[in-house]
């Protein structure tokens, strides 16, 4: 709550002082006229408008001048509507993400403010926005928002540095187009010197690998004969849950010199309210449309599974002869096995995406190059691969270490307090 504090000046007259904490800082604006009545009127009506606004400065309002018209910029519009304009007209992007996307922007871009030269919050438009107040903005998502009555509780949970690039991505976007259009709305991109926090600044680790034997001892908890065909399946060629479920009995080249499993469609999750809640679509990237070559004794499983099948039937499905849902499998059968597993000392407890991991983990175990694995997993960029599994790349350290012994064993140098002068 905000007070007023009367202060006689050593003239004779009196000024009215609005104080109030704003973020834990303390803030305050005067008020004074030839007539106290109205200095204190005055100060009444200011005290009002703070509480109104949460116990902060008025919306512009600018310190010792009072409410201070900003011109606006023809075409400016509030940000939240221009970003939610800007995902509605992407092209190639399928519903559902566009769906995520105008979430992040009601949940997240929503909070971007702007903070004038006078020190005053505003709204953020397209056009007002600054490198400052993505620097806030960014402060805030690192930081959450606690209960103000309830200490152990969020009312905005920290985000994690990944969900804060991922959105600082789709914000760069958005000031980028207001760059591109026509009339231009912006010349600079207030968000190229963003400081983003490091992904690797939590020590929760994002993927798990398992080791053979490790596969092995979740893999024999498996009751069903099926579910376990399917497991196998994503941890011996890396495919996506998606990729693998969509396979159909026509992918397949199981005759050809080296077979291969054509990947060209995957399960993409629905808008929201839609009839179904998945449908077929391409795969993640262009590069992900690829061919799997197979080792023979995934052919020789492939041939019983598809056996008397028809081209449109499904690859891998359940005792009903309905393809996987993953939440099905997930559920009912990956977390059970996990589950069993760990209660016999297994000592990860993997998600079913981490298949695909340890899949790479062992390629790279038997010194297959990153471009190689690259075109297998499908990645649109070797940047990708490298930077989520370069850190497993160990074949020359033995080549390095050589060379630096190789090296360190020549003549050693001259000390400088020993050198002849």
């Amino acid at each position: 709550m905000a007070s007023i504090v009367e202060r006689p000046q050593k003239n004779g007259a009196v000024t009215f002082q609005v104080k109030w904490r704003q973020d834990g800082l303390w803030q305050n604006e005067k008020f004074g006229d030839d007539d106290p009545a109205v200095g204190r009127a005055q100060a009444e009506q200011f005290k009002k408008l703070v509480e109104a606004h949460g116990n902060k400065w008025p919306h512009g309002w600018v310190p010792g001048q009072g409410f201070v018209e900003v011109p606006a910029t023809p075409g400016d519009v509030p940000l939240v509507e221009y970003a939610t304009r800007y995902v509605r007209r992407l092209n190639g992007v399928d519903e559902r993400t566009k769906d995520d996307y105008e979430r992040d922007i009601r949940l997240h871009l929503s909070l971007i403010q702007h903070t004038d030269v006078h020190g005053r919050t505003v709204p953020a438009t397209i056009c007002n926005l600054i490198q400052e107040d993505i620097d806030d903005w960014v402060a805030l998502e690192v930081q959450g928002e606690r209960s103000p009555t309830e200490a152990d509780k969020w009312l905005r949970a920290p985000a994690d540095p990944k969900s804060i690039r991922n959105r600082h991505g789709l914000l760069y976007c958005v000031v980028q187009a207001a760059i591109d259009a026509t009339p231009q709305l912006r010349t600079k991109n207030c968000c190229t010197k963003t400081q983003l926090p490091r992904a690797d600044d939590h020590t929760e680790e994002e993927m798990t690998f398992l080791e053979h034997d490790e596969y092995v001892r979740i893999a024999a908890e498996f009751k069903d004969p099926d579910a376990r065909l399917l497991a196998d399946w994503l941890v011996g060629t890396g495919m996506r849950w998606g990729e693998a479920s969509a396979l159909q009995v026509q992918d397949l080249a199981l005759n050809a010199d080296i077979p291969t499993a054509n990947i060209q469609r995957a399960w993409k999750r629905a808008k929201k309210g839609s009839a179904q809640s998945f449908y077929l679509g391409p795969p993640k990237t262009k590069k992900a449309r690829r061919l799997v070559a197979l080792t023979p004794s995934q052919v020789t499983m492939l041939r019983e599974l598809v056996a008397g099948q028809p081209p449109e039937a499904y690859v891998f499905r359940t005792a009903t002869g309905l393809h996987w849902r993953h939440s099905n499998f997930y559920h009912r059968k990956w977390q059970p096995a996990v589950k069993a597993a760990v209660e016999k000392g297994l000592p990860k407890r993997p998600r079913l995406h981490d298949l695909r991991h340890t899949h790479v983990a062992w390629l790279i175990g038997k010194k297959i190059p990153l471009p190689a694995i690259q075109a297998r997993l499908g990645h649109e960029s070797i940047q990708t691969t490298v930077d989520r599994y370069g850190h497993l790349v160990r074949e020359l350290d033995a080549e390095i270490i050589s060379a630096i012994e190789g090296v360190m064993a020549g003549p050693a140098p001259v000390s400088r307090l020993t050198r002849v002068k």
